[in-house]
């Protein structure tokens, strides 16, 4: 299991940090991240939501984040493609992987928020179309051949995209996926399958469960190069030395930032209720949520692991046993000051990955 980092670049009003400060301190965090032999560091795609995410360039982090780092892998998890050009997308990809020497791992996904749709002038209903429009485009464009390709939302006619990708034969692609369709869909495609912070631990392991199944029923005879089957999940992180201050450091830091994901995911999360079984559980448990997100009933419900070393170890083994194999930490939910954050990676680094790495081997 590969242990990544998560950001969404938070800027709470009780944290005393600007934007400034929260930027250049996360650019810090990854360069440390780059010592501490951590995989990869992934920057999500976020619009208009202030205090929650200020990450609304993350190709330009990314590229910042290329120039002070050497091995760490950078995640762009994920680029929306109903609100950019595919071609642009590419563009945009292939010059964060020339950057970077190589390192780029490059998500899609198709946002949820109705607001942005209206902003950037595209149309929700048809963002599964989009989406498979788009990612076909990405895909010639990183073959290094000219580009044509006709459908209902691009026509492009010998179209050269420059630069080239480094990777051969591209970047590794990702999606963010929520419904059970959409890993479904993932394993037909090829892609890996990102899974996102908002959901309890028994939904993800039937998405898991389900993208495995499927990718061994599309891909039989084994997937075209530059594909296999990769599952991620995120889940927030605060593992200290002293297991009861790291719980007294968390508790309303990982509430203030649970409070507002789930306000901001709730929408598309209920939309699923009636056609989904398990999401119908969800739905039972949305009244709790609302009456009272706290430390203890996200650690129960899998969102979260905060402790000890020994203590995360253990929680993160159910992880490791059910195959998940990059967990995107986020250390700290972006709302714990950058000294704690550090404290927290060394933490990770020195006394709970050695254990995965031994395991691995």
């Amino acid at each position: 299991m590969n242990f990544d980092l998560f950001f969404e670049l938070a800027v709470p009003e009780h944290g005393g940090r600007g934007e400034s400060q929260v930027f250049a301190e996360t650019l810090e965090e990854v360069a440390l991240a780059d010592r501490l032999g951590f995989s990869t560091a992934w920057l999500v795609e976020h619009h208009f939501m202030r205090e929650y995410s200020h990450s609304s360039a993350p190709e330009l982090f990314l590229a910042a984040a290329s120039q002070r780092t050497r091995a760490l892998r950078l995640g762009h998890g994920v680029v929306v493609l109903p609100y950019n050009h595919a071609v642009r997308v590419a563009e945009r990809a292939a010059t964060l992987d020339l950057l970077s020497g190589g390192r780029l791992e490059l998500g899609v996904g198709r946002g949820f928020s109705p607001k942005e749709y209206a902003v950037f002038g595209s149309d929700m209903a048809a963002s599964r179309a989009i989406v498979d429009e788009s990612l076909a485009v990405v895909r010639r464009a990183f073959s290094g051949e000219p580009v044509t390709f006709r459908g209902d939302h691009y026509a492009l006619e010998n179209i050269e995209v420059l630069p080239g990708v480094v990777q051969d034969p591209h970047p590794p692609l990702w999606t963010a996926a929520v419904s059970p369709e959409t890993f479904t869909w993932a394993a037909g495609e090829g892609l890996g399958a990102l899974a996102g912070p908002f959901k309890p631990w028994f939904l993800v392991k039937q998405d898991l469960k389900e993208y495995r199944r499927a990718w061994r029923e599309a891909w039989p005879q084994g997937a075209p190069p530059g594909s296999n089957p990769r599952f991620g999940m995120t889940v927030g992180v605060l593992c200290l030395e002293d297991g009861d201050r790291a719980r007294k450091l968390a508790r309303e830091p990982f509430t203030w930032y649970y409070e507002r994901l789930l306000g901001q995911t709730r929408p598309v999360l209920e939309k699923f209720r009636e056609s989904y079984d398990y999401y119908q559980k969800l739905g039972r448990l949305q009244p709790l949520l609302k009456r009272a997100v706290r430390l203890s009933l996200l650690e129960a419900m899998g969102m979260v692991v905060v402790g000890s070393p020994e203590a995360c170890i253990e929680k993160l083994e159910k992880y490791r046993a059910a195959g998940v194999d990059h967990l995107l930490c986020a250390v700290g939910a972006g709302a714990l000051p950058t000294e704690v954050v550090q404290e927290s990676m060394h933490t990770l680094a020195e006394r709970v990955m050695p254990h995965f790495r031994e395991r691995r081997s």
